[in-house]
């Protein structure tokens, strides 16, 4: 770069960044007003019921002149009577518009909310696995469920108190105008130093808040890990270093806090002594006018009411400003999660339905690199064919891609380069729903939800009977263990099954597998938490399951996979051997020495 080129630099990415930000705040008004779309009618009556409640608050200013103009001047009890009926019936129509107001208005705000954290975990739940690689979950909960609430704020509270003191506001200037328009010269002088603080400190507080959820969040995600590993750090003894490490999470996340309090505080006090400094300056001059006879005392008792009406209304303003801001920062955060598209995506229209394609897989010369780790390759062209109702083992070291296979086989990913096909067809001409219908996973760690037996059975086929459950239960060696629990089939198994031991687990996992009945079953070690008489009843279960089934399994056991109908060893991301297994035992040293340890084999 020239000495001239650093000394100006190009302007364009300041450009740049001015439009960016102008379109995220597009972006959250817009996503704020799409969600208000489909309840038109309550917005309308809720609008309705705002302007309806404001013009009667402007309407006891001109009643509270009537009654000191032809009552309390006038000495007229008639006038002082009629005056104050009006004023109450007013009051009330006041109360009744408040009422409807606040109920719609409220009611928007916690219905728009749930539709938004529908919206956000339907998204969600459709994303590439890889999202979820480089982006905390405690981070996600927390845009899914504090970030939520705070938008929450918006439509449900912050958003109808502005209107509502925007309108006052703008109606008081008017009767103020209409009462003595020599004297709202003074406000119409002071209006506009009133409103700077609220947009210099404003912005301010929207940064801050936007930091605060982000920081909130941090403390969550730190919170909900140490959570979830309780027993690793109890078992290190490691209980006074996280409570220092989350004391170091909760202090920054304050320090973020006491600035955004700061500038709400600053911006708070600034609009309310140029208010009420305002406010004194007019009563002043009122009282001299009443004095001199220019004004009359009902004049000057609207007048006072209208300039507290206007007070009362900026100073709202200023305070509900701070929490527009913040749920303004939540609200970018949910827009930015709502953005994120999704690598896997099917076709507009499939040409070809998976349920009618035969369970034959093939790789053809494909790589494959995980997003986190772009410099190393997972895969390394990979290529072969498996036909339906073939019986295949991938053996190999940890990190050998063994795992990785299974993920391109689901689509979870798509390769770098290369293709998988399904019947002869590119998984991405596929409905990747469909796809992934055809295929069941028993994984090494099995996954548990927090519900029951049977819904954590019944996952793999929501419309399975409960003896069709209880059948897959036996057939998984499982039936036995949940029969002693509790509440045998509808016993709570706890947040990711923790109160069943890691083989029980399996078991439910394989029992889920066997439910589903699938073409095509990927088994990734799937008996290694069983004991060896359970994993014998199991085998034979899987045995009788994986006939006429394309079935691939993982496994560090060969003694699991010796009638395989081919054995694929797999190295560095290689396929380097493929062959049964007494073939391999002749012709490939690294399975070679993997039967050596396992089976003292001599060859």
């Amino acid at each position: 770069m020239s000495h001239s080129q650093a000394e100006n630099p190009p302007k364009v990415p300041i450009i740049e960044a001015v439009a960016a930000r102008h379109k995220t705040s597009i972006s959250t008004l817009s996503m704020i007003f799409s969600f208000t779309l489909p309840y038109r009618k309550t917005v309308f009556f809720a609008l309705l019921a705002l302007v309806f409640t404001a013009a009667i608050t402007l309407s006891i200013g001109q009643g509270l002149r009537v009654m000191i103009d032809n009552g309390f001047v006038a000495a007229s009890h008639s006038q002082l009577n009629q005056s104050t009926l009006i004023l109450l019936l007013l009051t009330g129509l006041m109360a009744v518009g408040t009422y409807i107001r606040f109920y719609l208005v409220s009611w928007l705000g916690e219905r728009v909310c749930a539709d938004i954290r529908k919206k956000v975990f339907e998204h969600l739940v459709e994303l590439h696995p890889s999202y979820f690689e480089t982006n905390l979950s405690g981070e996600i909960m927390s845009r899914l469920t504090t970030d939520t609430t705070l938008l929450q704020t918006i439509i449900g509270s912050s958003m109808s108190m502005a209107l509502r003191s925007s309108l006052i506001f703008i109606g008081a200037l008017v009767m103020l105008l209409l009462t003595d328009a020599r004297l709202t010269l003074v406000v119409f002088i002071t209006v506009p130093f009133v409103l700077l603080p609220i947009f210099i400190f404003g912005r301010k507080v929207r940064r801050l808040s936007k930091r605060t959820q982000e920081t909130v969040a941090n403390v969550g995600t730190y919170a909900g890990e140490i959570i979830q590993q309780i027993k690793t750090v109890q078992s290190y003894s490691r209980e006074g270093y996280e409570k220092n490490a989350f004391a170091v999470e909760v202090e920054r996340s304050f320090a973020v806090g006491k600035l955004r309090i700061k500038q709400r505080s600053l911006l708070i006090a600034a609009v309310l002594m140029l208010v009420f400094s305002s406010v004194t300056s007019m009563l002043w001059l009122g009282g001299s006018a009443v004095l001199s006879g220019d004004m009359s005392a009902g004049q000057l008792g609207a007048f006072v009411f209208y300039s507290m009406l206007l007070a009362s209304s900026v100073s709202t303003i200023s305070q509900v400003w701070g929490d527009l801001q913040r749920a303004a920062g939540a609200s970018d955060r949910l827009v930015e999660l709502l953005q994120v598209q999704s690598d896997i995506v099917s076709p507009a229209k499939p040409l070809h339905d998976a349920q009618l394609l035969a369970a034959k897989i093939g790789f053809e010369n494909v790589d494959f690199y995980y997003p986190s780790r772009r410099g190393q390759a997972a895969l390394k062209n990979l290529q072969f064919s498996i036909l339906p109702g073939e019986n295949v083992a991938l053996v190999g070291p940890s990190g050998a891609g063994k795992s990785t296979l299974f993920e391109l086989i689901q689509r979870f990913y798509d390769p770098a380069s290369g293709v998988v096909y399904f019947d002869g067809v590119d998984l991405k001409e596929l409905d990747h729903h469909q796809l992934r219908e055809q295929m069941a996973l028993v994984p090494q760690q099995p996954v548990l939800f927090s519900s029951d037996v049977s819904y954590n059975i019944r996952y793999g086929r929501p419309s399975a009977t409960d003896q069709e459950v209880i059948a897959a239960a036996k057939a998984a060696v499982a039936h036995d263990f949940i029969m002693q629990l509790p509440d045998q089939y509808k016993s709570y198994l706890g947040e990711k099954g923790v109160r069943l031991s890691g083989g029980q687990k399996q078991r439910i996992a394989i029992a889920r597998a066997i439910l589903k009945n699938p073409r095509i079953l990927l088994l990734d070690e799937a008996t290694s938490a069983l004991d060896a008489q359970s994993e014998a009843k199991v085998q034979r279960a899987l045995q009788h399951l994986m006939q006429g089934r394309t079935t691939f399994i993982i496994a560090h056991r060969l003694a699991t996979i010796l009638d395989a109908d081919k054995i694929m060893v797999l190295d560095k991301g290689q396929i380097i051997a493929v062959g049964t297994h007494s073939e391999l035992l002749l012709s490939c040293n690294l399975y070679k020495q993997l039967a050596q340890l396992q089976f003292r084999e001599s060859v």
